[in-house]
């Protein structure tokens, strides 16, 4: 273990009430979701986070408490299975004031950084370069238009729901509107006809360059930079990303050409000039808030000890 490595033991009793606190946070949202999933059901809104995102309920509800931190007595003995763990030797323990002998894990920060070598570094040049680049206000959630433009040509995108305009007022918003995505995960699923429309031509080679703090679904991705840094994080700033995430996406779908009265989500009509500032001020807000997660993430990879200068 590299003696630049500063460790503190977390009392038993706080880290269990951490743990039963993380529980709770995600039960709210996941344990619908898998009712649901039982049941055959689908819903619009909820369920993206979970099957968009490849971090499963099960991952999530596991508490980490993140880099540096000492879990010491015998509950902790069960995470000895978990990858990215290591158990202290005896000189630690003594170091640390506990009983040598006993049960206490910390994170393997160097095994941690040697397998996720890859994932850390381009997590934080994301970070780093999203925060670095001007906010564009200009998009008006039109990539979800897109989705579906001219949709009687190619499979439908999502068969149970029902457009709010129809095919063709739908249709005449994507052409009536300057689209300029900057997000290749939002612009690859573009219907083919819609592609050409887009001023801009994202790719998974440029994402680098082109994510921008506006942007809904690089905010959404703050989530999924944040579990791929899991054990490394503590799972508390991780569930920020998450409630950030879901709340960004009900926005992103009331601003969608999908009708979900029914559901339970009014629409925000980005083809009225009320839609589209009602459509900034979230949007506003919601790169507001995911700066300062953003900062929170980068700080994380600085003191862990990836710097993304890859």
């Amino acid at each position: 273990m590299p003696a630049v490595e500063q460790l503190r033991v977390l009392a038993a009793d706080e880290w269990r009430e951490r743990e039963e606190a993380h529980h709770q946070r995600v039960s709210r949202y996941a344990d619908p979701y898998l009712a649901r999933r039982s049941a055959g059901q689908k819903h619009p809104v909820e369920d993206f986070l979970f099957t968009y995102y490849t971090q499963k309920p099960g991952q999530l509800r596991r508490w980490h408490p993140g880099a540096g931190v000492v879990l010491a007595g015998g509950e902790a003995a069960a995470r000895r299975g978990w990858k990215h763990y290591r158990t202290l030797d005896d000189d630690e323990l003594a170091s640390l004031g506990l009983p040598t002998g006993s049960t206490a894990l910390t994170l393997d920060r160097a095994g941690f950084l040697a397998d996720r070598k890859d994932a850390v570094a381009f997590a934080g040049i994301i970070l780093r370069g999203t925060a670095a680049r001007p906010a564009q206000f200009g998009c008006f959630g039109l990539h979800e238009w897109a989705m579906v433009y001219h949709q009687d040509r190619f499979d439908l995108r999502h068969e149970y729901l029902q457009l709010r305009l129809g095919s063709a007022g739908t249709d005449k918003v994507v052409e009536d509107n300057r689209i300029r995505c900057t997000h290749f995960d939002a612009f690859r699923f573009y219907t083919p006809d819609a592609i050409p429309l887009n001023e801009l031509a994202p790719s998974r080679e440029f994402q680098r360059h082109l994510e921008q703090p506006g942007c809904l679904h690089a905010n959404m991705d703050l989530y999924k930079w944040a579990y791929k840094l899991l054990p490394a994080l503590p799972s508390e700033l991780v569930m920020d990303c998450f409630e950030l995430s879901w709340r960004i996406r009900i926005m992103d779908m009331q601003a969608s050409p999908y009708d979900l009265a029914e559901w339970g989500y009014p629409a925000i009509a980005i083809e009225t000039p009320q839609g589209k500032a009602a459509y900034v001020e979230h949007q506003r807000g919601f790169a507001a808030e995911a700066a300062g997660l953003r900062e929170k993430l980068a700080l994380e990879l600085a003191a862990l000890g990836g710097n993304g200068a890859a």
